[in-house]
């Protein structure tokens, strides 16, 4: 017996942070905002589509947003106000589905193939949970619908903000033989330029490549590349996705220079990070110290236990990976830990594509 048919959505909120600002705040309506940092320090968490039009975006310095939009508004963040809209979001998802898999506050996969509704096709439904959310919660997303995760990824990427797209089976190919290589989920800019070396731009021309070509140069992320160039993605929307890291950082408003501070502000994010860890219910082995220096330049220090991690280890080994920072007289802009390598990990899964109407 054949596998059931799968129809994927990707639902994605747009400007999510930043819409949230403007909603709460009628005054930045219409206007260009950044979320997080300030008009000489920090970093941009996320830009209004009138901030991107002057070429601001996410992770960002906000000292280089302000060059180019000198007119551009910076917001506090504020974490509980995206996290209520979030829980909103994601109610309205399961009301259509529990095959609900979050990636983040504002985005996540549903496998829609059986809805609670009973919809026969998956635009039908992106288009009601859209619907929903911006009843609910007065704020706009973008769906992508197709018969995999990969290709909704990309497709809720396109005919932003507020709209959707579909790539049907009968139209992956030509769809994913056009993608520049640059728009594939799962290529950064250096596997990009990687790839340019190689020969390869589009999704055309990764397709041409054997998976043997793709292992050696890429190593095991050769199947995955020779996979998604044929439309291949049989990934599970898992509605219990097990995380891999927890984090925090923060970006200061003056450079951290001498040993005392860099200690004191490690405490403080050592803080949030056992807070999180404690609402996860689990602490990794692996503890990975991250520095950035005020001329952006960026180093990480690691340590790994046999065990998982407890409150008093975090503290201990955080304090010891910063003992190894050299140069903190160069000023430190930026420190972040991250708790990794729990007892669980989870392994995507690749077969062959599956089909149905849309």
């Amino acid at each position: 017996m054949a596998d059931p048919i799968r129809k994927i959505l990707h639902i994605d909120m747009d400007a999510f942070y930043a819409s949230v600002e403007q909603r709460d705040n009628p005054e930045l309506l219409g206007k260009p905002i950044a979320v997080g940092g300030s008009r000489h320090r920090g970093v941009v968490a996320a830009a209004s589509y009138e901030a991107r039009l002057y070429g601001v975006k996410s992770a960002m310095p906000s000292s280089m947003a302000y060059r180019r939009c000198p007119q551009i508004i910076f917001v506090k963040p504020r974490f509980d106000a995206y996290k209520e809209a979030s829980q909103q979001i994601r109610e309205v998802f399961l009301e259509y589905t529990d095959l609900v898999e979050p990636l983040s506050l504002d985005e996540a996969y549903l496998d829609v193939t059986e809805n609670k509704m009973d919809l026969e096709f998956a635009m039908d439904v992106a288009t009601a949970i859209k619907e929903k959310i911006k009843e609910r919660t007065g704020l706009t997303a973008s769906a992508g619908i197709s018969y995999n995760k990969f290709l909704a990824k990309i497709a809720s990427d396109f005919n932003k903000p507020d709209g959707f797209y579909v790539v049907t089976p009968s139209m992956a190919n030509d769809f994913v033989e056009k993608l520049p290589i640059e728009k594939f989920f799962g290529v950064g800019k250096v596997t990009a330029k990687k790839m340019h070396l190689k020969g390869i731009f589009s999704g055309k021309d990764l397709k041409n490549k054997t998976e043997e070509q793709l292992s050696k140069w890429f190593g095991k992320s050769g199947k995955y590349y020779y996979n998604i160039s044929r439309g291949i993605d049989n990934r599970l929307v898992n509605p219990n996705r097990i995380r891999k890291s927890l984090g925090a950082e923060r970006t200061y408003d003056f450079d951290i220079d001498n040993k005392e501070a860099l200690s004191e502000n490690i405490n403080h994010i050592i803080e949030i990070l056992t807070k999180r860890i404690e609402n996860f219910g689990e602490a990794g082995k692996s503890l990975t110290l991250k520095i950035k220096y005020s001329d952006f330049q960026q180093i990480t220090r690691s340590k790994t236990l046999p065990e998982n991690l407890t409150k008093e280890q975090i503290k201990t080994t955080a304090q010891e990976l910063a003992l190894e920072i050299p140069k903190i007289e160069k000023g430190i802009r930026l420190i972040g830990l991250q708790s990794s390598n729990f007892s669980t990990e989870q392994e995507d899964v690749f077969m062959g594509q599956l089909m149905f109407d849309f």
